[in-house]
């Protein structure tokens, strides 16, 4: 059993030269290199079940995600993810009107094609999780609680009845919250993501979940890292600055 465990956040699947980009090829060996070194992935409720219980994770797992709904993700990464059979949550930005029609695209985000309806809908057949992510996609510290609500709830609306399914989980936009924020997620849902960069462990905030942003693993060389004993150390010497950036800027709620 392990005490940590990572959470792998992607945004787009693609080549362009872009802090939210993973190059596809280097998504497919990574995730073959994990699949043939035996790790397996675990899903966001079940690691809040473990989390909530207060049992250690299995060994050699891991959860990913991606945020914002890219199209590349359909892609690029499903493919990768049903050949090994790994699960993932996919965090939605799902625009105002929330339309679902079978081709409705979701608004387009950073000149991306998105996710259409049809799609999710095909990768939720097959299992993979999905989330919610805002109406908009605003910095939520920055709005008053009431349109907070709105951004929230809102799209968690949208998405169960689209998909027919309950949604439990939140990713803040650009990671950002504060306790206005923390306590309107709490009423919807049973955990939310966060950009702090390190390792989920027995003592994480299930509203406040640590990640590993993958722009840190860029490279074939440092996705390995995540193969050795040296993983921990690295993330959090990664963390290190955004720490202190965060530091000196506190949230305006």
């Amino acid at each position: 059993m392990a005490p940590f465990l990572p959470i792998l956040t992607f945004h787009a699947v693609d080549e362009r030269d872009s802090v939210i980009s993973f190059p596809p090829r280097l998504f497919q060996r990574g995730m073959a290199r994990l699949h043939d070194s035996g790790y397996r992935t675990l899903s966001l409720p079940k690691l809040v079940d473990c989390l909530r219980r207060g049992v250690p994770f299995p060994e050699r797992t891991l959860a990913i995600t991606f945020d914002d709904g890219y199209q590349s993700v359909y892609q690029h990464a499903f493919p990768i993810l049903q050949r090994y059979g790994f699960s993932a949550t996919i965090f939605l930005t799902v625009g105002e009107n929330g339309n679902q029609t079978r081709l409705e695209q979701l608004p387009s985000m950073c000149e991306r094609s998105m996710l259409s309806w049809r799609e999710i809908k095909e990768m939720h057949r097959w299992g993979i999780g999905f989330g919610a992510h805002t109406l908009t996609h605003p910095d939520l510290t920055n709005l008053p609680p009431a349109r907070v609500e709105i951004e929230v709830y809102n799209s968690k609306a949208i998405i169960e009845d689209a998909l027919s399914t309950q949604v439990t989980c939140f990713a803040y936009p650009y990671g950002r919250y504060g306790n206005h924020t923390r306590e309107i997620v709490r009423q919807h849902f049973v955990c939310a993501c966060s950009d702090k960069l390190d390792l989920v462990n027995g003592s994480s905030d299930l509203l406040a979940l640590e990640r590993v942003d993958t722009y840190y693993l860029r490279t074939e060389r440092l996705f390995n890292v995540m193969l050795s004993r040296f993983f921990p150390w690295y993330i959090r010497a990664r963390s290190l600055p955004r720490r202190i950036r965060r530091s000196i800027q506190p949230s305006l709620e």
